[in-house]
């Protein structure tokens, strides 16, 4: 017998969860920004969430678990850069400044 090949979600009860959650973590960021502003560990806190936004997209929008292997570990690595190119940014941008002048 061979295996059943993998197919795209028709529900929507999946997706509409999934935009909940990124509307509430939308919210929670602004309410984070706004109540904790200045605070230093709010970088790593909302390099967290944008962590957790992105696999959220990735898992129930483009449903990265059916795309090739090549194409799904792109995708990690993107989902993976943009939280470090923030904390980089946020705790090193002086530095990241000073090399990026000519």
């Amino acid at each position: 017998m061979e295996p059943t090949a993998a197919r795209p979600n028709t529900a929507l009860a999946p997706l509409a969860t999934a935009w909940l959650a990124l509307v509430a973590l939308t919210l929670l960021s602004l309410g984070l920004g706004h109540w904790f502003h200045g605070a230093a560990w709010l970088q790593v806190l909302v390099a967290a969430i944008v962590w957790i936004k992105g696999s959220l997209v990735a898992r129930r929008f483009i449903e990265a678990e059916l795309a090739p292997p090549f194409i799904r570990n792109v995708l990690r690595g993107f989902i993976a850069f943009t939280p470090l190119a923030l904390l980089l940014t946020a705790f090193y941008g002086q530095q990241l400044a000073r090399w990026a002048t000519l």
